[in-house]
């Protein structure tokens, strides 16, 4: 496996990329090309792998394939959205921090442009009514987009789970456990997350737990709450950015109940739009945070949440860049995704649940069970389903089917 960091730097170029790597790319080029799939990633984190790995590893040949399914795994590993991480692993490894800055921002921005003028026309106050059969129709498919992302999680990580009938044992309980906290105490949900990973770690340590320390994170968060609205949209973007593991859709029940039951930035009906427009705007489909941010306070709290939930990622790759082929090795970090894995598996799940319960019109069931058979059963894309859920709540509407 070929490492990440070159045997011969000179002194306080650490950071910088190995030194038997291609020449460094230009970071007019890092810009063009990293902005060029920011706008054209439609289709969530297999999508942008699969532009990544055309780009870097098949056409340019800037990185090789082993490099490349380093960063996959390593960031598989860590919180945060995974394909963003993938994204500025790739521009750090061709041009350093520099690289990894311009290349991460020029994924990120357009995207946010997109979902930010979207919220404005989605969250208005008085939107007109084929907005509203829009924001009804794709909403009605979020759950089954849910469901979708959950079973997609589950051969993975139950085969991170073992042959052994106690750590598969565990693994069913990690996801019902966390499931019934999205529905009953969706404020511990970070907890649950990180309690989960940790007593796996321990399990597997084969050590007794003296006490779990991340039960502290919701008095955090309970102090969020009084100290302003731009502190509470921060708190909620760093679980998103540096709290949430097992895939982007976990983002979804950290979301939730703080936007909804917590702060009241939005209604459940709106929480399902800013779902719905994450998945259809191009780029990182966490950029739902966004959206959340601008309900809460404008443009500037969108801004300040895409910042804060996107900064983790910078900080992951940056300092733990080079040391990403040894980290997916990692006894400690793969037992702990191995308890934290399936916790978000079911928080996912409990979330789909929630998500359906919120629906207000018979019409949208059935759009609903479509978009579970076009997902599920016929594994179709979600953009796709969403866009056609959109489409169908927009006739509804002009017929006078939202009265």
């Amino acid at each position: 496996m070929i490492g990440l960091m070159p045997a011969d730097l000179p002194e306080g170029e650490g950071d910088e990329p190995a030194a038997a790597s291609p020449p460094p790319v230009s970071l007019g080029v890092i810009a063009r090309e990293w902005a060029r799939i920011g706008i054209t990633g439609f289709g969530g984190p297999p999508a942008h792998i699969a532009l990544l790995r055309r780009l870097c590893v098949q056409q340019k040949r800037w990185i090789s394939e082993a490099e490349f399914e380093d960063g996959i795994a390593a960031t598989s590993l860590i919180p945060g959205p995974a394909s963003t991480q993938l994204a500025i692993f790739c521009a750090w490894r061709l041009a350093g921090t520099a690289g990894a800055v311009i290349g991460g921002a020029c994924f990120i921005v357009p995207g946010l442009i997109i979902i930010l003028a979207l919220s404005v026309l989605f969250l208005a106050k008085s939107p007109p009514d084929w907005v509203l059969g829009a924001a009804a129709g794709a909403g009605a498919a979020v759950p089954a987009v849910a469901v979708s992302a959950a079973i997609s999680l589950v051969p993975a990580s139950w085969k991170r789970a073992g042959s052994v009938r106690s750590a598969q044992a565990r693994w069913v309980a990690y996801v019902l456990v966390s499931g019934a906290a999205v529905n009953f105490a969706g404020q511990f949900l970070v907890a649950v997350l990180l309690g989960c990973g940790l007593v796996e770690w321990l399990a597997r340590r084969r050590a007794a737990p003296a006490g779990n320390p991340v039960l502290l994170l919701p008095l955090v968060a309970k102090g969020a709450v009084t100290a302003g609205v731009l502190a509470s949209v921060a708190w909620v973007a760093f679980k998103v950015g540096a709290l949430s593991f097992g895939g982007g859709f976990v983002i979804i029940p950290l979301m939730q109940h703080d936007a909804v039951h917590t702060y009241h930035w939005m209604s459940n009906s709106q929480f399902l739009s800013a779902v719905a427009l994450g998945q259809v705007t191009p780029g990182p489909v966490v950029q739902t945070v966004a959206v959340v941010g601008y309900a809460a306070a404008g443009v500037g709290g969108g801004l300040l949440a895409s910042f804060i939930a996107f900064l983790p990622s910078f900080v992951f790759v940056l300092v733990g860049g080079r040391h990403f082929d040894r980290f997916r090795r990692n006894a400690t970090a793969q037992s702990f995704l191995a308890g934290s894995g399936p916790a978000a598996i079911g928080a996912i799940g409990g979330a789909a649940i929630t998500l359906g319960l919120s629906l207000t019109y018979i019409w949208q069931v059935g759009v609903l069970a479509a978009a579970i058979c076009w997902l599920v059963l016929l594994r179709r894309g979600v953009v796709s389903a969403i866009l056609a859920a959109a489409g169908i709540g927009v006739i509804i509407a002009l017929a006078g089917g939202l009265s």
